[in-house]
């Protein structure tokens, strides 16, 4: 028996090293450290081009804006100029071709003191109607106009005057609603790849996730077979015959085999199936509860049906109960109680909740959704990953949901685990 306790002394250590160093060797808590850096990338990206944008085209709107008013100053002085001359000339002439024929883009109304529209120039009047019908159109453009600009005084003496009137050309309204198709289109490219980004991370986490399951089940394989042989060898040994630590070693095999189907199933689609959600339940704190502290209570009560049956894989939903038992025994230092409660949510008759309330030391506010953060750990020795995994194994695998419902420091917390039902 020498050379078995030697065995299994060499066996356990080796064995409670083994993830720390696939840990470093996937680099897992280096990726989820950085997952923030490449959204903050992108969207401060997206935002510095926006505002590059917008002040930049507001410059050349306001360039514009201020040509424009240049231009129409320059109109109404040629019109002054020509309605005062009485004789044609060739400056008359030059005001005419260069100055008046030059705008091709301003709509224009020249306005008598009567309200009457006299002239207009590149205004838009629908075809087919008659002089009443095109004034009384033309006069709603005036209101128009007057909205944009105030009106230019055009003196023609005698006490009498015209007025010009005139809004934005179609270049510049075109130019001043830019920023917004800019914004829309900086702002679809933001979210595209804001998404592929996180469809990359997650898919890099995924392999990450798969590599370092595939490796535990891989490393379990070995010693799994040896303690198979061990037992055999002792149930077959006439020495430890009907000695109770075979069969607790029988137990244990058959563990470390539910945990080894656990790690395979990371990386494939389990199989989900109708099973009795409350002794599924209770079968997974009876094994616990024999393992931690017996100064720990376990509750179990349900307000649904006893036969109540829920989609879920057993191995895979035990692995999520126990993570968050073990969570929060280590919370309450070994001393307290966990109670857990199967309901309906309060908005859905189709799923199933189970709440796991523990007396622990209790979630900070900000620290919630930090818990389920690879790598997040208030223990001296842990890697962080137990609740990581439950969650993915809930929502991910089972297409339910895991958060934190409720905590208090220094009173406990409660974790929520969603499931489809009927």
């Amino acid at each position: 028996m020498a050379s078995l306790r030697t065995t299994r002394a060499e066996f356990l250590p080796s064995l409670s090293h083994l993830p720390g160093a696939w840990l470093h060797r996937f680099s897992l808590i280096p990726i989820y450290d950085q997952k923030s850096r490449g959204k903050l990338v992108v969207l401060a990206s997206a935002l510095l081009i926006a505002v590059a944008t917008v002040l930049y085209t507001n410059i050349l709107v306001r360039h514009l804006a201020e040509r424009e008013q240049q231009q129409i100053d320059l109109y109404a002085k040629a019109m002054r100029f020509l309605i005062n001359t009485e004789v044609e000339d060739a400056n008359t002439t030059f005001v005419f071709d260069e100055i008046i024929q030059l705008n091709k883009t301003i709509p224009i109304l020249l306005v008598n003191s009567d309200g009457d529209v006299v002239d207009y120039k590149y205004v838009d009047v629908p075809k087919g109607l008659n002089d009443e019908q095109r004034q009384v159109f033309l006069k709603k453009q005036v209101l128009e106009m007057k909205e944009k600009h105030p009106p230019i005084v055009i003196e023609l003496g005698a006490g009498l005057r015209n007025y010009l009137y005139y809004k934005n050309s179609e270049l510049l309204d075109r130019l001043q609603t830019y920023p917004l198709v800019q914004l829309a289109v900086v702002s679809c490219l933001a979210v595209i790849a804001y998404f592929s980004f996180s469809s990359s991370r997650r898919a890099e986490q995924n392999r990450v996730w798969v590599g370092l399951a595939k490796e535990t089940a891989h490393q379990l394989g070995t010693p799994l077979s040896s303690l198979v042989g061990w037992q055999a060898y002792l149930r077959e040994s006439e020495r430890f015959k009907d000695e109770p630590i075979v069969e607790e070693l029988g137990k244990d095999i058959r563990r470390l085999e539910i945990i080894t189907e656990r790690f395979s199933n990371i990386g494939s689609v389990p199989v989900l199936k109708d099973e009795n959600i409350l002794m599924v339940t209770q079968n997974a704190i009876a094994y616990l509860q024999s393992r931690v502290s017996r100064k720990v209570i376990f509750t179990i009560t349900t307000s649904l049906p006893t036969d109540m049956p829920a989609q879920v894989n057993v191995p895979l939903f035990d692995w999520v109960v126990e993570n968050i038992c073990k969570n929060a025994v280590d919370a309450m230092d070994g001393r307290g109680s966990i109670h857990i409660h199967l309901r309906r949510p309060v908005r859905s008759k189709n799923q199933i909740a189970i709440d796991i309330t523990d007396t622990g030391k209790g979630i900070s506010k900000n620290k919630m959704e930090s818990v389920f953060l690879p790598g997040y750990t208030t223990k001296k020795r842990g890697w962080g990953l137990g609740l990581a995994l439950a969650k993915r194994i809930i929502e991910n695998y089972h297409k339910g949901k895991l958060f934190v419902k409720w905590s208090e420091v220094g009173k406990g917390t409660t974790f929520r685990i969603v499931l489809n039902g009927e």
